[in-house]
């Protein structure tokens, strides 16, 4: 049952939540009245920001309040007449009913006959025509990309137009949470030491200077965090560095008096956030810039001196951060612990509550569990916003409960709960199903094929020099046997005390040569496959593990799965029979693991709901 708040189901779609309650058509129209008055055909509106994050400041939520899509990922396309917002399969429901009014159709990529936003574009324009995209949201890589498709047809792009800034008279301004400094024992490696890593890294690609501005490669090179980013504990900075000097481009105010001193002693100098393009500009005529073209937006680069050389590589920064140390590693290990303690309380507290017959709803679970985590030493808040998702809710991969839309529980069917946590010493990432009473037969044959192909990838081992994409089938394949499959990447790399999804790697189908970074020791991922059955319910059974040595052999080394992760699987949810002898007996020993790890840290109810739950089966 769908409980809605102040506005009708209805009206939902015409307002965006946070902001003003100026209808999404006539914000709509207020844009096309601004392209007309600037000769513009066309407006592309990327999810992105000047550091191209995943989770965005409500400054540079523009396609957000422009369409009112509320996802993560996707892109707006508005011309004179028409438009779209192209979204992947995670969000195709939720699109829908967020889109329903808008007059925005709703572009489902990957999908057979929907071109990609750029092919649809190409195909509205004539010579001519310009297309305007805010440089100050648009990776280099991909303005070149776009500028080079538009061209083709005789259009032209224009990156120094930012039109929905123009009309959105309300605009948020930037954040300014202080930083601070993230210290022994937790960070491992002190930021000198890194600063050499990357000069060493920059000299030998052939490079004087280099240049970051993605926040999590900043926060990890300068053992700063801050609360820029709701979840994400980093902030607003552009960093340069040559071979003796480095510059952080932030707001002074934010930077406390012994911060600075430490980054001082560092040969670390501030300077202010809105001048970074500036000094790009200032580069001398002979320097060579190493820039990652798809992590560097085009607006800072536009004033770059023609006789600079570029060279476009990854950030040398962003492979050494995926590697966690051996002490990094000692600190998320006992995060897990505490992580893990903190959820069973919260599910006990959960189930019990149901089976008592108490009004709770999707909004009560992300409540309990986070009070649950706030309770464990070291936690410093959510590393994503909570998917409590419960039956038909759950088919969608991307749900939030808000005060406007969400289910009430009840003594049947199954709670998905993909919840996180940002400590000290790391950062979780975990999804449990838990069945709240009596479940189908067919949902428990779908809980135990995800569980399956879950056992199938963390106990896999596989050579050096492997890659996600390689991997991706081992979590797939009890689904594919039975017809089914899902539409999101398997894993994705976990940051520490940083983004809760990181690069370079990732889990996921092949695509197009897209992922293909080598596994490595030391690299966390998560392992989450899932099965979507829109209306109805979803499963998701999700651990974070880590990339070990596993022996070596005449045919070289060969790496395994650690899994860090420490908490039960509902096995009321599950059908035992459908496990083979080696995934009942994988399943056990995790379980013993577990029970081992938590039990210290529990008591009372909350162990008693442990053992239950960590029985052998």
């Amino acid at each position: 049952m769908l409980e809605i708040g102040i506005l009708h189901e209805s009206e939902l779609s015409f307002y965006h939540r946070g902001m003003t309650a100026q209808p999404i058509p006539a914000r709509l129209e207020a844009l096309r009245a601004a392209m007309a008055r600037a000769g513009v055909a066309a407006v592309v509106v990327p999810t992105a920001d000047p550091h191209l994050s995943e989770y965005l400041p409500p400054r540079w939520q523009a396609r957000e309040w422009l369409s009112g899509f509320t996802g993560s990922s996707g892109t707006l396309v508005v011309t004179a007449t028409g438009g779209g917002l192209w979204t992947d399969s995670r969000y195709f429901s939720q699109a829908e009913q967020e889109l329903a009014g808008s007059g925005l159709p709703l572009m489902r990529l990957n999908v057979a006959h929907t071109p990609e936003h750029v092919g649809w574009l190409v195909d509205q324009l004539g010579p001519g025509d310009v297309v305007a995209a805010a440089g100050d949201s648009l990776a280099v890589s991909g303005a070149e990309s776009l500028a080079s498709r538009l061209g083709a047809t005789g259009a032209t792009l224009r990156t120094d137009l930012d039109l929905p800034a123009a009309i959105w008279s309300e605009r948020p301004g930037r954040p300014h949470a202080p930083v601070f400094v993230h210290a022994a024992p937790f960070a491992a490696v002190d930021r000198a030491d890194k600063l050499r890593h990357v000069r060493t890294a920059m000299r030998r690609a052939g490079a004087t200077h280099h240049l970051l501005s993605s926040l999590d490669d900043i926060a990890w090179l300068t053992n700063l965090r801050g609360a820029d980013v709701e979840y994400n504990p980093v902030f607003l900075a552009h960093f340069l560095l040559d071979d003796d000097k480095a510059t952080l481009f932030i707001d002074a105010a934010k930077v406390p008096t012994e911060v600075k001193r430490e980054l001082t002693a560092d040969g670390i100098a501030l300077a202010d956030y809105g001048t970074t393009a500036s000094a790009i500009a200032a580069l001398p005529d002979d320097a060579v810039l190493l820039i990652d073209a798809g992590r560097v937006v085009v607006s800072i680069l536009e004033g770059l001196p023609a006789t600079v050389r570029q060279i476009r590589a990854p950030h040398p920064s962003t492979a050494q951060k995926a590697r966690k140390t051996t002490e990094e590693l000692d600190h998320i290990r006992d995060v897990m612990r505490r992580d893990g303690a903190a959820l069973a309380h919260a599910f006990r507290r959960i189930e019990a509550g149901v089976a008592a017959g108490e009004p709770l709803s999707e909004l009560d679970v992300d409540t309990i569990v986070r009070e649950a985590r706030a309770a464990q030493t070291g936690f410093i808040g959510e590393s994503f916003s909570t998917i409590a998702a419960y039956q038909a809710n759950g088919a969608l991969p991307h749900y939030r409960a808000t005060e406007e839309h969400f289910s009430p529980l009840a003594a049947k069917g199954l709670l998905l709960i993909d919840s996180g946590g940002q400590y000290l010493g790391g950062t979780t990432d975990i999804t449990r199903v838990l069945a709240l009473g009596p479940v189908t037969d067919e949902q428990r044959r779908d809980s135990t094929l995800v569980l399956k192909g879950m056992i199938g990838l963390s106990r896999a081992r596989f050579p050096k020099g492997a890659s996600g994409p390689q991997l991706d089938a081992l979590a797939r394949a009890p689904l594919w046997a039975a017809g089914m499959d899902f539409g999101h990447g398997t894993g994705h790399g976990v940051g520490y005390f940083l983004n809760v999804h990181e690069g370079p790697h990732s889990i996921r189908p092949p695509r197009g040569g897209v992922g293909l970074v080598p596994l490595e020791t030391g690299m966390i991922t998560s392992i989450e496959p899932g099965l979507y059955k829109p209306g109805r319910y979803g499963i998701r059974h999700e651990n974070l593990a880590v990339v070990t040595q596993a022996d070596s052999t005449e045919f070289g080394d060969f790496f395994a799965f650690e899994t860090l992760t420490l908490c039960p699987f509902d096995r009321r949810g599950l059908e035992p029979r459908l496990l083979e002898p080696s995934e009942r007996a994988w399943l056990d020993d995790y379980h013993a693991t577990v029970r081992a790890a938590l039990s210290p840290l529990l008591d009372g109810a909350d162990r008693e709901w442990l053992e239950w739950h960590c029985a052998p089966l």
